[in-house]
């Protein structure tokens, strides 16, 4: 069974998603239709690169990830489709796949855009029937030309190291408040204690258990980055932080 993961900033309030299953689901019968999630601020386009870089490994190979994070649809831009390491990904060229590796190396098809496209649903008629099509056997190269120098991608933020701390930022902010940041296991290994935006956050630890309710928890998350957490509330409010904020690890 093919499988075709949506990731969106539709929201469930509104028809939109319910379409975009609908024309997955004519046009590739018995496909497997997997939410990564549908509640991506509207147009945040470093958020919905996070989501897909963490996530798109954990699907079997052969799966085809559609993006529909689309504050530019209907101008200029470019509507994607793409494989990479055994993997399809379907949507626009504004960024939304900065966070996969070796993007360079993937091979890239422009979709055609149809005079029939809606210009404010791209997602409907244009990145859906192509991921469709990738489910059903198409071949990429049957979708359209291929396409001409490098995709669109955002600066991401880079750690800086000495030999007392390690700065990085927040990347991301779950629905728990939960600050997501760039630093690894390896860059806080040793380290004395966390900062975040120059406020104490206290030493890693390993799960919200080590802490009461209330308190405050760094642990290396499920994602392989470090996070900063309050059990039981929210990091973002405690430290009224948010994507960019400083994070620093201390050493004595």
């Amino acid at each position: 069974m093919s499988i075709i993961t949506l990731l969106t900033d539709f929201g469930t309030a509104d028809p939109y998603v319910g379409e975009l299953r609908g024309v997955l689901l004519s046009r590739a019968p018995g496909v497997a239709l997997a939410d990564l999630t549908h509640d991506v601020s509207p147009g945040n386009i470093p958020a919905a690169a996070y989501i897909l870089g963490r996530a798109w490994s954990q699907y079997p190979a052969g799966t085809v990830h559609m993006v529909v994070v689309d504050p530019g649809v209907g101008t200029r831009r470019r509507a994607l489709a793409f494989s990479l390491a055994g993997h399809h990904f379907v949507g626009p060229d504004n960024g939304v796949f900065t966070g996969l590796p070796d993007l360079e190396h993937a091979d890239v098809v422009e979709l055609p855009v149809l005079e029939s496209a809606a210009p404010t649903f791209h997602g409907r008629d244009v990145f859906a029937p192509a991921a469709a099509a990738l489910a059903s056997g198409k071949d990429l190269s049957t979708l359209g030309p291929p396409i001409e120098g490098s995709l669109t991608r955002f600066q991401m933020a880079e750690v800086r190291r000495d030999e007392r701390k390690v700065i990085g930022v927040v990347v991301y902010v779950d629905h728990f408040g939960n600050l997501v940041t760039n630093l690894t296991g390896l860059d806080v290994t040793g380290c004395a204690g966390l900062e975040v935006s120059g406020q104490d956050a206290g030493p890693v630890r390993t799960t919200f258990g080590d802490v009461p309710p209330g308190g405050l928890v760094a642990y290396v998350g499920s994602g392989g980055t470090v996070e900063i957490a309050v059990r039981e509330g929210s990091a973002a409010r405690r430290f009224d932080a948010g994507v960019g904020s400083r994070v620093r690890a201390v050493f004595s």
